[in-house]
């Protein structure tokens, strides 16, 4: 990047062209947003198959770097990664198109689904959607690991960081101390060889939870109900379960069971609000880190570490395969799913996006 946030030859663009590719971003994101089934290693396989293969806006290895740096912030990875995609193309403005196109769908779905669970009372349909949307994923995201992994792990320690990282993941290890682990060993070795709610309280409640938000779902599963059951009790166990299986469900990131969470406590302004709050941190750490990641990677020390990195956050994302494969392959037609997925996903011939979605439809449809 050049001129801070300003991404090299955007500034020299015609505003005509300026506005061409802005609203591109808007619209490349706002797609992968409405069809970004199946949780954050899901929407990282999407990304890269249509911003490096298909759109060529990054190459493998920068998609990797953006990767490790939004893996080491707090919130939702898959989001952040957006946020960073954009911020590289667009500069500021990208960013912040970027990041709204990406979020925007998930947060509308997951309201029409607060006002469905409002009305009726439970979402049941969701379940079987899920055991079909499952198996999917595992073959999603395999098949995008073989393209990645080809950029970034290249020599033995990359290659001996995402297997332990990996394994690591697999046992519970905190994510944080994997990247941060994984990033001081290739750092070292640089080093020698180179209730009645109130809307101020409710968007505390979620600013907090996007701050400090690493891993997975089961982590907002754990901070939500700490802070919103145990803690101050505005919601049953039973509310927040079903808040994030349909965040879960919803296509984009699963952050948007605040968007739920936000309808069921103040209806429509309580969604914004609880939506605006859990993203809001993601937005501004990557508009403080994104201009230093250039003068970064003059340094040899900080270019290992984010390598270091990277390798890292590519052995927890093949942890969650495992993890997901072990709770979704239970069955032969879910073993058939995923390995349609995967052959589909490898060739390239079909989107990713609608692999996921016929998941999904089949186990509804075979429920």
């Amino acid at each position: 990047m050049s001129g801070g946030s300003i991404p090299s030859g955007f500034s020299q663009r015609s505003p005509s062209d300026c506005r061409l590719l802005l609203r591109d971003i808007f619209v490349i994101f706002l797609r992968l947003g409405a069809t970004a089934f199946g949780g954050p290693a899901a929407h990282i396989a999407l990304m890269q198959r249509t911003l490096v293969v298909e759109r060529r806006w990054v190459t493998d290895a920068e998609f990797a770097e953006l990767l490790g740096a939004a893996s080491l912030l707090p919130g939702p990875t898959s989001t952040e990664l957006a946020i960073f995609l954009g911020q590289k193309k667009g500069g500021g403005r990208g960013l912040f198109l970027a990041g709204a196109g990406f979020i925007l769908p998930s947060a509308l779905a997951t309201l029409a689904f607060g006002w469905a669970y409002v009305r009726f009372g439970s979402l049941d349909a969701l379940g079987a959607a899920l055991r079909g949307l499952q198996p999917a994923v595992v073959g999603v995201v395999l098949a995008a690991l073989v393209p990645l992994g080809r950029g970034v792990l290249r020599e033995a320690l990359p290659v001996a960081i995402a297997v332990a990282a990996c394994a690591a993941g697999i046992l519970g290890a905190p994510p944080l101390a994997v990247l941060l682990a994984g990033g001081a060993l290739v750092a070292l070795r640089g080093v020698r060889a180179q209730a009645a709610v109130a809307l101020p309280a409710l968007a505390w409640v979620f600013f907090k939870i996007g701050a400090v938000l690493y891993g997975s779902g089961y982590l907002l599963l754990a901070l939500a109900r700490s802070e919103l059951v145990t803690g101050r009790g505005w919601l049953t166990e039973r509310q927040l379960l079903d808040a994030v299986a349909a965040g879960q469900f919803t296509p984009g990131p699963v952050s948007s069971t605040a968007t739920f969470i936000g309808y069921l406590l103040r209806g429509p302004s309580g969604a914004a609000v609880a939506t605006c709050a859990i993203f809001l941190p993601s937005f501004l750490m990557v508009a403080a880190l994104g201009p230093l990641l250039q003068r970064w990677r003059t340094s040899a020390r900080v270019a290992a570490f984010l390598r270091g990195v990277t390798a890292a956050s590519l052995g927890l994302i093949a942890a969650v395969v495992v993890q997901l494969g072990a709770a979704a392959l239970t069955s032969p037609l879910a073993w058939a799913i995923g390995a349609v997925a995967t052959g589909g996903a490898v060739s390239g011939r079909i989107n990713p996006s609608w692999l996921l979605i016929g998941g999904a439809a089949l186990g509804l449809a075979l429920a």
